[in-house]
């Protein structure tokens, strides 16, 4: 029994959008989204989490940085079964060595403090209770450890009206993502961090824009944390 089963937590299943998603976003990955990905794992060392790790679109990325001689200990969790086993075969192809969790971003199943960076990829868009999540990577983060993340949003003007439309078709057919979630404002709001970069593309694609940027776990005991 997963963690999330023990806390009453439903497993999402999506064995259809599984299958489909690296072939639809095959193109994407190659034209649009490699450089992001790469300022992910941008001289980054000890010990990482892959948050949501998918079908494992940034093991390749982790592969390279092992490859040049990077010094880290890698970790990721993935609660969609289908997309978990396609995870752990591109990690076997590649021959990363990773420890894949069954579990979701509202019950991470590991101590305070236990991670120095936190990486977050196209994600926060299908978890269920963000705030939880969030919460949950500010735990487990060390103080002064980095939260990466590269994230899809609301966009504005006509297009963040045309995203409010299509949400709810949208959650139902894409995996439980949410297209109008402003994930980047309430990232940025969240005084357990502080912004240290942050990068918001409109035109790239224009549809659906994405966001990209660090934070930093403020140190315990800082007047602005939340906690002590």
């Amino acid at each position: 029994m997963t963690l999330n089963e023990r806390i009453g937590m439903t497993e999402p299943s999506h064995p259809i959008f599984a299958q489909l998603y690296d072939p639809v976003m095959k193109p994407a990955e190659r034209t649009v989204l490699a450089e992001h990905r790469r300022y992910l794992v941008d001289d980054i060392s000890g010990a990482v989490l892959d948050l949501g790790a998918g079908t494992g679109a940034m093991f390749p990325y982790f592969r390279e940085t092992v490859a040049d001689g990077g010094n880290i200990t890698l970790f990721a969790i993935e609660p969609d079964p289908h997309m978990r086993r396609q995870a752990i075969e591109r990690a076997h192809d590649l021959r990363l060595d990773i420890e894949i969790e069954s579990a979701g971003a509202e019950a991470l199943p590991f101590a305070d403090d236990s991670f120095d960076v936190i990486i977050a990829s196209l994600v926060f868009c299908t978890i269920p209770d963000f705030d939880a999540a969030l919460s949950e990577v500010a735990r487990v983060l060390k103080p002064g450890g980095e939260f990466r993340f590269l994230e899809h949003v609301r966009g504005e003007g006509a297009v963040g009206v045309a995203h409010d439309v299509l949400a709810p078709a949208w959650h139902t057919v894409a995996g439980g993502c949410h297209l109008n979630r402003e994930t980047d404002e309430i990232f940025r709001d969240d005084d357990r961090f502080e912004l240290v970069d942050y990068t918001r593309l409109e035109d790239i694609p224009r549809i659906v824009p994405i966001v990209r940027g660090t934070l930093e776990r403020r140190r315990k005991g800082s007047i602005l944390s939340r906690f002590v």
